[in-house]
This record gives C-alpha cells, structure tokens and sequence, in this order.
C-alpha cells in the first residue's frame, strides 16, 4: 500500500503552518498504523520531504515528529508493515486527542 498519495501530499500543510492554530481547527490528514501492533501516527504537517508532525500513539500519546522512510521500512510481525487508514475521514486534532489520550 502506499502510504503517501499525491492528493494526501496535496492537503498537508508545511511544517509549522499550523503551530498557531488551535488543535480543533487543524485537520489530521493521514492516518497510519501498525496492523499487528498497537502503534498509530495522525499526519497533520509534512515538510515535503520525509517529515511529519502529528499525533504518536504508541507506549503513550504524544505530538512530535515521525519519517515516511521509518514507516515504509518498518517490517512487524510476519513481514507485515505499516498501513494507511483509507477510510479514516474527517477529524480534527482535538477529536483525535480527546479519543486517544
């Protein structure tokens, strides 16, 4: 599966173009996850290169910053990698940080 679509690429801010919003009125655009893990990234910037910032949930919930390459080099359980919510739709930050953390 490929994990970045251009119109995905097309909707995701630069880095820092949100840091002065408000988490309800950023969009989260992407949503990854570990299918044989516990382990999900909510894509909300991308520098247009390799870097995201969003929300890490994984041992606990955090913003920070996560790499396309880590994700498509990511190898799980029986070979299986990490995997784009096709069907994730429409939320905010704070939607999705109220229902994770």
């Amino acid at each position: 599966m490929k994990l970045l679509t251009k119109e995905i690429l097309n909707q995701l801010p630069k880095l820092y173009a949100t840091e002065d919003i408000k988490p309800e009125d950023v969009q989260v655009i992407a949503k990854f996850f570990d299918p044989m893990g516990s382990w999900t990234w909510y894509a909300v910037e991308f520098d247009g290169e390799d870097r995201f910032f969003g929300l890490v949930r994984g041992h606990e919930s955090e913003l920070g910053y996560f790499t396309l390459s880590e994700l498509q080099s990511f190898k799980g359980k029986f070979g299986i990698g990490i995997e784009r919510d096709r069907h994730f739709g429409k939320h905010t930050l704070a939607e999705v940080m109220e229902k994770q953390l």
